[in-house]
């Protein structure tokens, strides 16, 4: 997945490697604190705050064919639980590993005349641009797989009530009497049966107090 626009060595998010050179064996550790991107998790339901600090715990190996990058990232996510729409947020540890190539290097590390021969597999590909990595689409894809994809206030949250919105782990007594709609359609005409009778009924009195009068 090589990019055209050219890496900026002052992203936090980009490593500069050229300490370890190509010395296959050579390794260096890392440890650095780094604002979040935006965007980073899943959207709508969990992620990392843009601007969170995020602390990186970096392992560096060369090898024949590049850079071999494992990792840690530690950072606090904040969500909303799925059933009762709550805030939610978490401690979030997501690792990750990915081999950054050289440009110019095939699978066995061998340097190719004829980079990119296997369209394909670039595509995949993660490089090495001018001796910069850029951990930014690596730490993404760690940290959606690390984020809980239905996450919840606690594990019994019994969510919200269907008919008023009632938050059910609150009032675990909480309900509703139930209505058969078989029977409210009757009740409504006894209803209006009774209605009836009692206007009937009191049409009939006024007859008889006026015949009375006379």
């Amino acid at each position: 997945m090589a990019s055209n626009a050219r890496l900026d060595h002052r992203n936090p998010l980009v490593i500069d490697t050229h300490e370890l050179g190509r010395r296959p064996g050579a390794m260096q550790r890392l440890t650095r604190e780094v604002d979040a991107p935006r965007d980073l998790g899943i959207e709508g339901v969990i992620g990392v705050p843009e601007g969170t600090p995020m602390e990186l715990d970096l392992r560096l190996e060369s090898v024949m064919e590049g850079v071999l990058v494992t990792g840690t990232a530690r950072a606090s996510a904040k969500g909303e639980c799925v059933r009762c729409l709550e805030p939610v947020g978490l401690e979030l540890e997501a690792d990750f590993q990915e081999m950054f190539s050289y440009p110019d290097a095939d699978d066995r590390g061998r340097v190719s005349a004829e980079p990119g021969d296997d369209a394909e597999d670039d595509e995949d590909r993660l490089y090495i641009e001018d001796g910069l990595i850029d951990l930014e689409p690596v730490l993404r894809d760690a940290v959606v797989l690390a984020l809980p994809m239905q996450p919840v206030c606690q594990d019994d949250c019994a969510g919200l009530c269907s008919e008023c919105g009632a938050r059910l782990t609150d009032d675990p007594d909480h309900h509703h009497d139930a209505v058969d709609i078989r029977w409210a359609a009757l009740q409504g005409l006894a209803g209006s049966l009774e209605d009836g009778e009692k206007d009937e009924m009191s049409g009939a009195e006024a007859g008889v107090d006026e015949k009375q009068e006379k």
